[in-house]
Protein backbone atom coordinates (compact mmCIF):
# COMPACT_ATOMS: atom_id res chain seq x y z
CA UNK A 1 0.00 0.00 0.00
CA UNK A 2 2.62 2.82 0.92
CA UNK A 3 5.01 1.57 -2.05
CA UNK A 4 1.98 2.43 -4.60
CA UNK A 5 1.21 5.36 -2.84
CA UNK A 6 4.87 6.76 -3.60
CA UNK A 7 5.10 5.69 -7.03
CA UNK A 8 1.83 7.34 -7.68
CA UNK A 9 2.91 10.51 -6.03
CA UNK A 10 6.46 10.42 -8.10
CA UNK A 11 4.61 10.02 -10.88
CA UNK A 12 2.12 12.95 -10.05
CA UNK A 13 5.33 15.33 -9.44
CA UNK A 14 6.81 14.12 -12.66
CA UNK A 15 4.02 16.14 -14.30
CA UNK A 16 5.11 19.31 -12.37
CA UNK A 17 5.06 22.62 -14.31
CA UNK A 18 6.53 25.79 -13.36
CA UNK A 19 5.09 29.00 -14.12
CA UNK A 20 7.20 29.77 -16.86
CA UNK A 21 6.10 26.87 -18.56
CA UNK A 22 1.90 28.06 -18.76
CA UNK A 23 1.85 30.74 -20.71
CA UNK A 24 3.41 28.35 -23.87
CA UNK A 25 1.35 27.21 -26.70
CA UNK A 26 -0.62 23.67 -26.23
CA UNK A 27 1.87 22.21 -28.38
CA UNK A 28 4.62 22.92 -25.42
CA UNK A 29 2.31 21.19 -22.92
CA UNK A 30 1.87 18.11 -25.56
CA UNK A 31 5.71 17.92 -25.69
CA UNK A 32 6.20 17.52 -22.51
CA UNK A 33 3.27 14.89 -21.65
CA UNK A 34 4.35 13.02 -24.51
CA UNK A 35 8.56 12.33 -23.08
CA UNK A 36 6.68 10.84 -20.61
CA UNK A 37 6.72 6.85 -20.71
CA UNK A 38 4.34 4.76 -19.29
CA UNK A 39 4.42 1.63 -17.41
CA UNK A 40 1.65 -0.92 -18.33
CA UNK A 41 -0.25 -0.56 -15.04
CA UNK A 42 -1.85 2.72 -13.13
CA UNK A 43 -0.55 2.07 -9.94
CA UNK A 44 3.31 1.83 -11.15
CA UNK A 45 3.07 4.76 -13.34
CA UNK A 46 6.52 6.14 -12.99
CA UNK A 47 9.08 8.44 -15.39
CA UNK A 48 11.08 6.85 -18.16
CA UNK A 49 13.87 4.80 -17.03
CA UNK A 50 16.37 3.12 -19.21
CA UNK A 51 16.21 0.09 -17.16
CA UNK A 52 12.43 -0.14 -18.25
CA UNK A 53 12.56 -0.89 -22.15
CA UNK A 54 11.00 -3.86 -22.63
CA UNK A 55 7.82 -2.44 -20.84
CA UNK A 56 7.90 1.26 -22.46
CA UNK A 57 4.26 1.72 -24.22
CA UNK A 58 4.87 4.85 -26.64
CA UNK A 59 2.43 7.37 -25.13
CA UNK A 60 -0.14 7.64 -28.45
CA UNK A 61 -2.15 11.21 -29.34
CA UNK A 62 -5.14 9.79 -27.91
CA UNK A 63 -3.33 8.98 -24.65
CA UNK A 64 -2.15 12.59 -25.07
CA UNK A 65 -5.25 14.31 -25.42
CA UNK A 66 -6.92 12.05 -22.31
CA UNK A 67 -3.87 13.48 -20.15
CA UNK A 68 -4.47 16.87 -21.30
CA UNK A 69 -8.58 16.41 -20.66
CA UNK A 70 -8.06 15.59 -17.23
CA UNK A 71 -5.69 18.81 -16.31
CA UNK A 72 -8.61 20.70 -17.62
CA UNK A 73 -9.89 21.09 -14.48
CA UNK A 74 -7.08 22.89 -13.51
CA UNK A 75 -6.53 26.89 -13.14
CA UNK A 76 -5.96 28.65 -16.08
CA UNK A 77 -2.29 29.66 -16.56
CA UNK A 78 -2.97 33.57 -15.11
CA UNK A 79 -3.67 32.11 -12.01
CA UNK A 80 -0.87 30.67 -11.43
CA UNK A 81 1.74 32.81 -8.97
CA UNK A 82 5.48 32.68 -7.18
CA UNK A 83 4.09 34.90 -4.40
CA UNK A 84 1.00 34.94 -2.29
CA UNK A 85 -2.36 32.85 -3.42
CA UNK A 86 -1.78 30.19 -6.06
CA UNK A 87 -2.49 26.80 -7.02
CA UNK A 88 -0.15 23.85 -7.68
CA UNK A 89 -0.28 21.39 -10.29
CA UNK A 90 -2.34 19.34 -8.57
CA UNK A 91 -4.70 21.89 -8.71
CA UNK A 92 -4.27 23.01 -4.44
CA UNK A 93 -4.84 26.54 -3.67
CA UNK A 94 -2.16 27.49 -1.61
CA UNK A 95 0.32 30.48 -0.30
CA UNK A 96 3.17 31.07 -1.18
CA UNK A 97 5.58 33.11 0.77
CA UNK A 98 7.26 36.31 -0.89
CA UNK A 99 10.51 35.53 1.03
CA UNK A 100 12.84 32.73 0.96
CA UNK A 101 13.01 30.35 3.95
CA UNK A 102 16.21 31.32 6.56
CA UNK A 103 19.09 28.85 6.48
CA UNK A 104 19.55 26.01 8.15
CA UNK A 105 21.87 25.91 10.88
CA UNK A 106 24.98 23.77 10.28
CA UNK A 107 25.07 23.02 14.08
CA UNK A 108 21.75 21.59 14.06
CA UNK A 109 23.80 18.23 13.97
CA UNK A 110 25.16 18.06 17.19
CA UNK A 111 21.92 17.48 18.90
CA UNK A 112 20.61 14.20 19.42
CA UNK A 113 17.31 13.42 18.45
CA UNK A 114 14.81 14.64 15.86
CA UNK A 115 12.13 14.23 13.60
CA UNK A 116 12.10 11.43 11.21
CA UNK A 117 9.32 10.84 9.16
CA UNK A 118 10.40 7.14 7.95
CA UNK A 119 10.85 6.46 12.02
CA UNK A 120 7.18 8.12 12.51
CA UNK A 121 4.67 5.75 15.06
CA UNK A 122 2.44 4.42 12.74
CA UNK A 123 -0.32 6.33 14.02
CA UNK A 124 -2.76 8.60 12.15
CA UNK A 125 -5.84 10.78 13.39
CA UNK A 126 -7.04 10.60 16.77
CA UNK A 127 -4.60 7.95 17.62
CA UNK A 128 -1.51 9.80 16.78
CA UNK A 129 -3.17 12.85 18.49
CA UNK A 130 -3.97 10.57 21.80
CA UNK A 131 -0.68 9.43 21.55
CA UNK A 132 0.75 13.37 21.77
CA UNK A 133 -1.41 14.01 24.43
CA UNK A 134 0.11 10.61 26.36
CA UNK A 135 4.09 11.64 25.50
CA UNK A 136 3.03 15.70 25.86
CA UNK A 137 1.44 14.57 29.08
CA UNK A 138 4.64 12.91 30.15
CA UNK A 139 6.59 15.54 29.82
CA UNK A 140 4.54 17.94 31.85
CA UNK A 141 3.83 14.92 34.77
CA UNK A 142 7.70 15.65 35.07
CA UNK A 143 7.69 19.37 35.38
CA UNK A 144 4.54 18.85 38.29
CA UNK A 145 6.74 16.13 39.57
CA UNK A 146 10.25 18.07 39.81
CA UNK A 147 8.76 20.97 41.30
CA UNK A 148 6.75 19.48 44.41
CA UNK A 149 9.41 16.67 45.07
CA UNK A 150 11.78 19.33 47.08
CA UNK A 151 8.59 19.74 49.99
CA UNK A 152 9.53 16.29 51.12
CA UNK A 153 13.23 16.51 51.20
CA UNK A 154 13.30 19.86 52.55
CA UNK A 155 12.12 18.61 56.33
CA UNK A 156 14.15 15.71 56.14
CA UNK A 157 16.23 15.62 58.88
CA UNK A 158 19.44 13.68 57.49
CA UNK A 159 19.08 15.86 54.29
CA UNK A 160 19.22 19.19 56.66
CA UNK A 161 22.27 17.46 58.52
CA UNK A 162 23.98 17.39 55.19
CA UNK A 163 23.45 20.74 54.20
CA UNK A 164 23.89 22.10 57.45
CA UNK A 165 21.12 23.62 58.02
CA UNK A 166 19.56 21.97 61.07
CA UNK A 167 19.26 24.19 63.63
CA UNK A 168 16.64 24.12 66.02
CA UNK A 169 15.44 26.65 66.57
CA UNK A 170 16.01 27.64 63.07
CA UNK A 171 18.00 30.11 62.73
CA UNK A 172 17.84 32.88 59.48
CA UNK A 173 20.47 31.77 58.16
CA UNK A 174 19.73 28.57 58.13
CA UNK A 175 15.76 29.87 56.71
CA UNK A 176 17.56 31.75 53.99
CA UNK A 177 19.45 28.67 52.97
CA UNK A 178 16.34 26.24 52.33
CA UNK A 179 14.87 29.13 50.61
CA UNK A 180 17.99 29.53 48.10
CA UNK A 181 18.34 25.62 47.77
CA UNK A 182 14.90 25.49 46.60
CA UNK A 183 14.62 28.78 44.77
CA UNK A 184 18.06 28.32 42.87
CA UNK A 185 16.19 25.97 40.84
CA UNK A 186 14.18 28.99 39.03
CA UNK A 187 17.30 31.05 38.00
CA UNK A 188 18.09 28.03 35.99
CA UNK A 189 15.04 26.88 34.36
CA UNK A 190 14.47 31.03 33.47
CA UNK A 191 17.45 30.86 31.66
CA UNK A 192 16.65 27.14 30.25
CA UNK A 193 13.73 28.54 28.99
CA UNK A 194 14.87 31.66 26.92
CA UNK A 195 17.47 29.22 25.20
CA UNK A 196 14.67 26.66 24.71
CA UNK A 197 12.48 29.38 23.04
CA UNK A 198 15.63 29.82 20.79
CA UNK A 199 17.09 26.44 20.19
CA UNK A 200 12.94 25.65 19.64
CA UNK A 201 13.14 28.14 16.48
CA UNK A 202 16.24 26.88 15.31
CA UNK A 203 16.52 23.46 15.13
CA UNK A 204 13.48 22.33 16.19
CA UNK A 205 10.70 21.62 18.80
CA UNK A 206 11.83 18.23 18.82
CA UNK A 207 15.20 18.44 19.39
CA UNK A 208 14.86 21.16 21.80
CA UNK A 209 13.04 18.48 24.15
CA UNK A 210 15.68 16.08 23.73
CA UNK A 211 18.20 18.70 24.76
CA UNK A 212 16.74 19.47 27.60
CA UNK A 213 15.73 16.16 28.72
CA UNK A 214 19.53 15.50 28.64
CA UNK A 215 20.63 18.32 30.71
CA UNK A 216 17.77 17.33 33.05
CA UNK A 217 19.30 13.90 33.25
CA UNK A 218 22.36 15.37 34.32
CA UNK A 219 21.05 17.45 36.97
CA UNK A 220 18.49 14.64 38.62
CA UNK A 221 21.71 12.40 38.81
CA UNK A 222 23.80 15.39 40.34
CA UNK A 223 21.01 16.21 42.89
CA UNK A 224 20.36 12.19 43.91
CA UNK A 225 24.39 11.62 44.42
CA UNK A 226 24.63 14.72 46.47
CA UNK A 227 26.96 15.21 49.62
CA UNK A 228 26.81 19.12 50.39
CA UNK A 229 25.08 22.55 49.82
CA UNK A 230 27.11 23.63 47.14
CA UNK A 231 26.81 20.88 45.41
CA UNK A 232 22.86 20.77 45.55
CA UNK A 233 22.61 24.13 44.37
CA UNK A 234 24.52 23.19 41.08
CA UNK A 235 22.71 20.19 40.62
CA UNK A 236 19.38 22.18 41.36
CA UNK A 237 20.42 24.72 38.55
CA UNK A 238 21.52 21.89 36.33
CA UNK A 239 18.14 20.53 36.45
CA UNK A 240 15.87 23.77 36.42
CA UNK A 241 18.14 24.50 32.98
CA UNK A 242 16.80 20.93 31.58
CA UNK A 243 13.09 21.73 32.73
CA UNK A 244 13.14 25.01 30.93
CA UNK A 245 13.07 23.89 28.13
CA UNK A 246 10.26 21.39 28.53
CA UNK A 247 8.30 24.41 30.13
CA UNK A 248 9.01 26.60 27.27
CA UNK A 249 8.46 23.94 24.21
CA UNK A 250 5.68 21.21 25.56
CA UNK A 251 3.16 23.84 25.74
CA UNK A 252 3.98 25.30 22.38
CA UNK A 253 4.65 21.80 20.38
CA UNK A 254 1.53 20.33 22.02
CA UNK A 255 -0.66 23.55 20.45
CA UNK A 256 0.67 23.50 17.15
CA UNK A 257 -0.04 20.04 16.33
CA UNK A 258 -3.41 20.10 18.14
CA UNK A 259 -6.66 20.75 15.71
CA UNK A 260 -7.77 24.82 16.44
CA UNK A 261 -10.60 22.96 18.17
CA UNK A 262 -8.83 21.01 21.06
CA UNK A 263 -6.13 23.29 22.12
CA UNK A 264 -8.53 24.51 25.18
CA UNK A 265 -8.97 20.69 26.55
CA UNK A 266 -5.48 19.57 25.72
CA UNK A 267 -4.27 22.81 27.85
CA UNK A 268 -6.73 21.85 30.72
CA UNK A 269 -5.25 18.09 30.40
CA UNK A 270 -2.50 19.36 30.46
CA UNK A 271 -1.96 21.18 33.55
CA UNK A 272 -4.32 18.18 35.07
CA UNK A 273 -1.10 16.17 34.87
CA UNK A 274 0.92 18.72 36.09
CA UNK A 275 -0.33 18.88 39.30
CA UNK A 276 -1.17 15.23 39.07
CA UNK A 277 2.53 15.06 39.27
CA UNK A 278 3.27 17.34 42.11
CA UNK A 279 0.61 15.13 44.32
CA UNK A 280 2.64 11.75 42.73
CA UNK A 281 6.03 13.59 44.13
CA UNK A 282 4.26 13.93 47.49
CA UNK A 283 2.33 10.99 48.01
CA UNK A 284 5.55 8.87 47.11
CA UNK A 285 7.66 10.64 49.95
CA UNK A 286 5.12 10.36 52.47
CA UNK A 287 5.08 6.37 51.54
CA UNK A 288 8.33 6.01 52.39
CA UNK A 289 8.81 8.33 55.21
CA UNK A 290 5.95 6.67 57.28
CA UNK A 291 5.84 2.63 55.59
CA UNK A 292 9.66 2.09 54.34
CA UNK A 293 11.18 1.62 57.21
CA UNK A 294 14.13 2.64 55.04
CA UNK A 295 16.74 4.89 55.92
CA UNK A 296 16.60 8.70 56.36
CA UNK A 297 19.35 8.97 53.66
CA UNK A 298 16.55 6.83 50.86
CA UNK A 299 14.05 8.69 51.54
CA UNK A 300 15.18 11.69 50.09
CA UNK A 301 17.32 10.44 48.00
CA UNK A 302 15.00 7.54 46.13
CA UNK A 303 12.60 10.34 45.29
CA UNK A 304 14.86 12.48 43.48
CA UNK A 305 16.42 9.23 41.28
CA UNK A 306 12.69 8.72 39.98
CA UNK A 307 13.07 11.87 38.08
CA UNK A 308 15.33 9.33 35.87
CA UNK A 309 12.57 7.57 34.54
CA UNK A 310 10.30 10.16 33.45
CA UNK A 311 13.35 11.73 31.48
CA UNK A 312 14.59 8.29 29.95
CA UNK A 313 11.51 7.35 28.60
CA UNK A 314 11.01 10.76 27.07
CA UNK A 315 14.58 10.82 25.50
CA UNK A 316 13.54 7.25 23.88
CA UNK A 317 10.40 7.83 22.70
CA UNK A 318 10.14 11.64 21.80
CA UNK A 319 12.20 11.55 18.11
CA UNK A 320 9.00 9.00 16.70
CA UNK A 321 6.75 11.35 17.07
CA UNK A 322 5.99 14.14 14.24
CA UNK A 323 7.49 17.95 14.44
CA UNK A 324 5.44 20.61 14.78
CA UNK A 325 4.09 21.65 11.01
CA UNK A 326 4.40 25.22 11.81
CA UNK A 327 8.02 24.82 12.50
CA UNK A 328 8.79 22.76 9.20
CA UNK A 329 7.13 25.31 6.99
CA UNK A 330 9.04 28.28 8.57
CA UNK A 331 11.98 26.85 7.64
CA UNK A 332 11.43 25.93 3.66
CA UNK A 333 10.21 21.78 4.66
CA UNK A 334 6.82 22.63 3.47
CA UNK A 335 6.50 18.81 2.31
CA UNK A 336 7.05 17.47 5.36
CA UNK A 337 3.97 19.89 7.15
CA UNK A 338 1.74 18.77 4.61
CA UNK A 339 2.74 15.27 5.38
CA UNK A 340 2.69 16.09 9.47
CA UNK A 341 -0.71 17.62 8.99
CA UNK A 342 -1.64 14.39 6.89
CA UNK A 343 -0.95 12.20 9.68
CA UNK A 344 -2.49 14.43 12.16
CA UNK A 345 -5.88 15.44 10.35
CA UNK A 346 -7.02 12.24 8.59
CA UNK A 347 -7.38 8.47 9.31
CA UNK A 348 -5.44 7.55 6.17
CA UNK A 349 -2.83 10.25 6.07
CA UNK A 350 -4.29 11.65 2.81
CA UNK A 351 -2.36 14.61 1.72
CA UNK A 352 -4.75 16.23 -0.88
CA UNK A 353 -7.60 16.11 2.20
CA UNK A 354 -9.40 19.60 1.94
CA UNK A 355 -9.23 20.20 5.97
CA UNK A 356 -5.24 19.70 4.89
CA UNK A 357 -5.10 22.01 2.19
CA UNK A 358 -7.22 24.72 4.43
CA UNK A 359 -4.71 24.44 7.41
CA UNK A 360 -1.77 24.84 5.11
CA UNK A 361 -2.46 27.37 3.53
CA UNK A 362 -3.02 29.23 6.83
CA UNK A 363 0.33 28.21 8.41
CA UNK A 364 2.12 29.35 4.97
CA UNK A 365 0.24 32.47 5.09
CA UNK A 366 1.62 32.99 8.80
CA UNK A 367 5.05 31.75 7.10
CA UNK A 368 4.95 34.58 4.93
CA UNK A 369 4.44 37.24 7.51
CA UNK A 370 7.18 35.78 9.98
CA UNK A 371 9.70 35.96 7.62
CA UNK A 372 8.93 39.99 6.85
CA UNK A 373 8.95 40.72 10.34
CA UNK A 374 12.39 38.69 11.41
CA UNK A 375 13.77 41.80 12.93
CA UNK A 376 11.07 41.46 15.62
CA UNK A 377 11.86 37.91 16.24
CA UNK A 378 14.55 38.33 18.78
CA UNK A 379 14.35 38.86 22.55
CA UNK A 380 15.71 42.02 22.24
CA UNK A 381 12.91 43.83 20.52
CA UNK A 382 9.94 41.66 22.59
CA UNK A 383 11.65 42.90 25.64
CA UNK A 384 12.67 47.11 24.74
CA UNK A 385 11.17 47.16 21.32
CA UNK A 386 13.36 47.41 17.89
CA UNK A 387 15.72 50.23 17.48
CA UNK A 388 14.48 50.41 14.12
CA UNK A 389 11.66 53.02 13.12
CA UNK A 390 9.91 51.78 10.35
CA UNK A 391 10.11 48.21 12.10
CA UNK A 392 7.02 46.63 11.75
CA UNK A 393 7.40 44.92 15.39
CA UNK A 394 7.13 48.44 16.77
CA UNK A 395 3.41 48.75 15.82
CA UNK A 396 2.79 45.98 17.11
CA UNK A 397 3.42 46.49 20.94
CA UNK A 398 5.68 43.90 21.26
CA UNK A 399 7.62 45.10 24.61
CA UNK A 400 4.13 46.09 26.34
CA UNK A 401 2.57 42.12 25.36
CA UNK A 402 6.24 41.05 26.56
CA UNK A 403 5.73 42.53 30.46
CA UNK A 404 2.19 41.86 30.44
CA UNK A 405 3.01 38.59 29.88
CA UNK A 406 6.04 38.39 32.50
CA UNK A 407 4.13 40.31 35.00
CA UNK A 408 1.14 38.12 35.06
CA UNK A 409 3.08 34.86 36.01
CA UNK A 410 5.17 36.81 38.86
CA UNK A 411 1.27 38.20 40.15
CA UNK A 412 0.46 34.47 39.87
CA UNK A 413 3.23 33.65 41.79
CA UNK A 414 2.59 36.40 44.61
CA UNK A 415 -0.93 35.14 45.02
CA UNK A 416 0.82 32.84 47.41
CA UNK A 417 0.26 29.38 46.19
CA UNK A 418 4.13 28.79 46.36
CA UNK A 419 3.52 28.74 49.90
CA UNK A 420 1.44 25.77 49.89
CA UNK A 421 2.57 23.61 47.63
CA UNK A 422 6.34 23.78 48.69
CA UNK A 423 6.13 24.22 51.94
CA UNK A 424 2.64 22.55 52.86
CA UNK A 425 3.75 20.65 55.62
CA UNK A 426 4.69 23.89 57.43
CA UNK A 427 2.12 25.41 56.79
CA UNK A 428 -0.36 22.51 58.76
CA UNK A 429 2.29 22.52 61.26
CA UNK A 430 1.78 26.54 61.98
CA UNK A 431 -2.10 25.04 62.85
CA UNK A 432 -0.49 23.11 65.93
CA UNK A 433 -0.61 19.69 63.74
CA UNK A 434 1.44 16.91 64.06
CA UNK A 435 4.12 15.98 61.87
CA UNK A 436 2.12 13.30 60.58
CA UNK A 437 -1.32 14.74 60.29
CA UNK A 438 0.62 17.87 58.68
CA UNK A 439 1.94 15.76 55.69
CA UNK A 440 -1.04 13.74 55.50
CA UNK A 441 -3.21 17.29 55.35
CA UNK A 442 -0.79 18.18 52.76
CA UNK A 443 -1.23 15.31 50.37
CA UNK A 444 -4.78 15.44 50.35
CA UNK A 445 -4.46 19.19 49.51
CA UNK A 446 -2.32 18.17 46.54
CA UNK A 447 -5.96 15.80 45.27
CA UNK A 448 -8.21 18.59 45.35
CA UNK A 449 -5.53 21.07 43.84
CA UNK A 450 -5.38 18.53 40.75
CA UNK A 451 -9.29 18.08 40.55
CA UNK A 452 -9.99 21.64 40.89
CA UNK A 453 -8.21 22.19 37.57
CA UNK A 454 -10.88 20.75 35.60
CA UNK A 455 -13.27 23.62 36.54
CA UNK A 456 -11.47 25.57 34.34
CA UNK A 457 -12.67 23.71 31.36
CA UNK A 458 -15.90 24.92 32.39
CA UNK A 459 -15.81 28.16 33.49
CA UNK A 460 -12.79 29.48 31.75
CA UNK A 461 -14.10 30.67 28.25
CA UNK A 462 -17.71 31.20 29.55
CA UNK A 463 -17.05 33.96 31.82
CA UNK A 464 -13.36 35.12 30.49
CA UNK A 465 -9.89 35.39 31.45
CA UNK A 466 -10.54 38.64 33.76
CA UNK A 467 -13.46 37.78 35.81
CA UNK A 468 -11.49 34.24 36.41
CA UNK A 469 -8.80 36.29 37.86
CA UNK A 470 -10.81 38.52 40.08
CA UNK A 471 -13.07 36.05 41.75
CA UNK A 472 -10.13 33.92 42.42
CA UNK A 473 -7.58 36.28 43.87
CA UNK A 474 -11.11 37.30 46.06
CA UNK A 475 -11.80 34.00 47.44
CA UNK A 476 -8.26 33.23 47.91
CA UNK A 477 -7.37 37.09 50.10
CA UNK A 478 -10.64 35.55 51.98
CA UNK A 479 -9.23 32.17 52.58
CA UNK A 480 -5.64 33.77 53.48
CA UNK A 481 -6.71 35.73 56.13
CA UNK A 482 -9.16 33.88 58.11
CA UNK A 483 -6.22 31.24 57.69
CA UNK A 484 -4.09 34.15 59.55
CA UNK A 485 -7.28 34.11 62.30
CA UNK A 486 -7.21 30.32 62.60
CA UNK A 487 -3.30 29.65 62.60
CA UNK A 488 -2.82 32.42 65.17
CA UNK A 489 -5.59 30.86 67.61
CA UNK A 490 -4.33 27.45 66.72
CA UNK A 491 -1.02 28.29 68.29
CA UNK A 492 -2.80 30.17 71.83
CA UNK A 493 -5.33 27.38 72.79
CA UNK A 494 -5.09 23.60 73.69
CA UNK A 495 -7.33 20.24 73.03
CA UNK A 496 -10.51 20.89 71.39
CA UNK A 497 -10.66 24.82 70.84
CA UNK A 498 -7.06 23.98 69.21
CA UNK A 499 -8.21 21.32 67.08
CA UNK A 500 -10.83 23.61 66.08
CA UNK A 501 -8.90 26.45 64.93
CA UNK A 502 -6.63 23.78 63.46
CA UNK A 503 -9.07 22.75 61.39
CA UNK A 504 -10.23 26.27 59.99
CA UNK A 505 -6.73 26.60 58.99
CA UNK A 506 -6.83 23.34 57.08
CA UNK A 507 -10.11 23.90 55.51
CA UNK A 508 -9.57 27.16 54.13
CA UNK A 509 -6.14 26.17 52.70
CA UNK A 510 -8.08 23.29 51.24
CA UNK A 511 -10.40 26.19 49.40
CA UNK A 512 -8.05 28.62 48.59
CA UNK A 513 -5.78 25.89 46.97
CA UNK A 514 -8.78 24.43 44.90
CA UNK A 515 -9.93 27.92 43.63
CA UNK A 516 -6.46 28.76 42.60
CA UNK A 517 -6.57 25.54 40.38
CA UNK A 518 -9.97 26.77 38.82
CA UNK A 519 -8.44 30.17 37.90
CA UNK A 520 -4.71 31.60 38.60
CA UNK A 521 -3.42 28.47 37.44
CA UNK A 522 -4.42 28.29 33.54
CA UNK A 523 -4.71 32.13 32.44
CA UNK A 524 -1.22 33.13 33.21
CA UNK A 525 -0.32 30.11 30.84
CA UNK A 526 -2.83 30.67 28.41
CA UNK A 527 -2.38 34.56 27.73
CA UNK A 528 0.69 34.67 25.91
CA UNK A 529 -1.00 32.26 23.15
CA UNK A 530 -3.37 34.93 22.90
CA UNK A 531 -2.02 38.00 22.74
CA UNK A 532 1.63 37.38 21.31
CA UNK A 533 1.57 37.55 17.11
CA UNK A 534 2.07 34.37 15.71
CA UNK A 535 5.92 34.84 14.48
CA UNK A 536 7.08 34.98 18.30
CA UNK A 537 4.81 32.64 19.83
CA UNK A 538 7.28 30.56 20.66
CA UNK A 539 9.42 33.17 22.21
CA UNK A 540 6.45 34.26 24.02
CA UNK A 541 5.81 31.18 25.81
CA UNK A 542 9.82 30.96 26.54
CA UNK A 543 9.46 35.09 28.35
CA UNK A 544 6.07 33.51 30.22
CA UNK A 545 8.50 30.90 31.96
CA UNK A 546 10.80 33.84 32.31
CA UNK A 547 8.28 35.24 34.53
CA UNK A 548 7.31 32.41 36.54
CA UNK A 549 10.84 31.48 37.52
CA UNK A 550 10.96 35.23 39.02
CA UNK A 551 7.76 34.62 40.88
CA UNK A 552 8.16 31.23 41.99
CA UNK A 553 11.98 31.88 43.05
CA UNK A 554 11.31 34.80 45.09
CA UNK A 555 8.41 33.38 46.91
CA UNK A 556 10.50 30.36 47.50
CA UNK A 557 13.23 32.15 48.76
CA UNK A 558 11.52 34.14 50.98
CA UNK A 559 8.68 31.89 52.48
CA UNK A 560 10.90 30.36 55.60
CA UNK A 561 12.46 33.45 56.59
CA UNK A 562 9.25 34.66 56.48
CA UNK A 563 7.63 31.88 58.66
CA UNK A 564 10.17 31.71 60.48
CA UNK A 565 10.18 35.74 61.25
CA UNK A 566 6.21 36.36 61.46
CA UNK A 567 4.60 33.54 61.47
CA UNK A 568 1.25 33.09 60.69
CA UNK A 569 1.29 37.06 59.22
CA UNK A 570 2.66 35.52 56.35
CA UNK A 571 -0.64 34.58 55.18
CA UNK A 572 -1.73 37.82 55.68
CA UNK A 573 0.70 39.02 53.74
CA UNK A 574 -0.28 37.13 50.74
CA UNK A 575 -3.81 37.71 51.26
CA UNK A 576 -3.13 41.52 51.09
CA UNK A 577 -1.36 40.81 47.81
CA UNK A 578 -4.56 38.83 46.17
CA UNK A 579 -6.16 42.37 47.05
CA UNK A 580 -3.66 44.11 44.90
CA UNK A 581 -3.98 42.26 42.18
CA UNK A 582 -7.17 42.50 41.51
CA UNK A 583 -6.70 46.76 40.50
CA UNK A 584 -3.34 45.72 38.55
CA UNK A 585 -5.69 43.03 36.45
CA UNK A 586 -8.30 45.72 35.98
CA UNK A 587 -6.44 48.64 34.35
CA UNK A 588 -3.61 46.72 32.29
CA UNK A 589 -5.13 43.25 31.11
CA UNK A 590 -7.17 43.17 28.05
CA UNK A 591 -10.09 40.64 27.78
CA UNK A 592 -8.68 37.63 25.02
CA UNK A 593 -11.53 35.70 25.60
CA UNK A 594 -13.35 35.45 22.01
CA UNK A 595 -11.39 37.25 20.62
Amino acid sequence: MGSSNDKSLAFRRSLTISPDDLPKSKESLKSKISSISLLSTPSTLKPTSSTDEPHKIKASAETINSIERTLTPMPPPASFATVGPTHDVLGRLVFVPSLPPPERVKWAKYFPGGYNSALQIPLKGKKMMYAIQAIGGLAILFYGYDQGVMSGVVINTQFKELMGVNSSPQTQRDSAAIGGIVAIYYLGSMIGGLVGGYLGDKIGRVKTVIFGCLIGLIGATLQTFTMSSTWMCLARVISGFGTGHLNAIIPVWSSEVADNNARGSILAFEFFLNIGGLAFAYWLEFVLKYTSHRSQSFIWRFPLAFQLVFLLILIGLFSFFPESPRWLAKVGREDEARQVLAVLRTKNGDLDDDKVNQEMYSIMEVVDVERKMESSNNYTAMIFGSFKNNDKGNTLHLPRRTWLVIGLQIWQELTGIGVVTVYAPTVFQSASYTAYKADWLSGVNNIFYMFSVLVAVFTLDRVGRRVTLYWGAIIMAICLALCTVGARYAIRTEGKEQAAWGAVVAAFTFIYTSTFGASWLTVPWLYPTEIFPLFVRAKGGAVSVVGWSIGNGVVTEITPFLFNAIGEWTFLLFSLLNVLAIPWIYFLYPETAGR
